[in-house]
């Protein structure tokens, strides 16, 4: 991954409390994970910073290097990365997704 791209990215991830790397955007998700991940955010009432991976590859092959997380998306909170989705959705049902949103 290029300085320039490991810049950006890191300025998105430490810029924003709540960050998503997704495919497509809140409003029109172009992926069934990426729409799940979106949708528990929006019934937490939490906003959030997206960047749509689809729209600049080389941010889309280096937030995985980034996060050292294969899949898309990826969600950040307070600079750490929680994961996908299915990490997300385990922390919503067992509520410790709700205590990092709040704090």
């Amino acid at each position: 991954m290029s300085d320039t791209t490991q810049k950006f990215i890191d300025s998105l991830v430490k810029g924003n409390r709540v960050m998503l790397f997704m495919k497509g955007n809140p409003t029109f998700p172009q992926c069934g994970f990426s729409a799940a991940v979106v949708e528990v955010l929006k019934r937490h009432g939490v906003a959030f910073h997206h960047f749509n991976v689809l729209q600049d590859q080389a941010v889309r092959e280096g937030i995985k290097e980034y996060g050292d997380w294969p899949t898309i998306p990826q969600l950040y909170v307070g600079g750490e990365l929680l994961g996908g989705c299915d990490i997300v959705r385990e922390m919503d049902a067992n509520g410790e997704l709700a205590q990092l949103l709040a704090g």
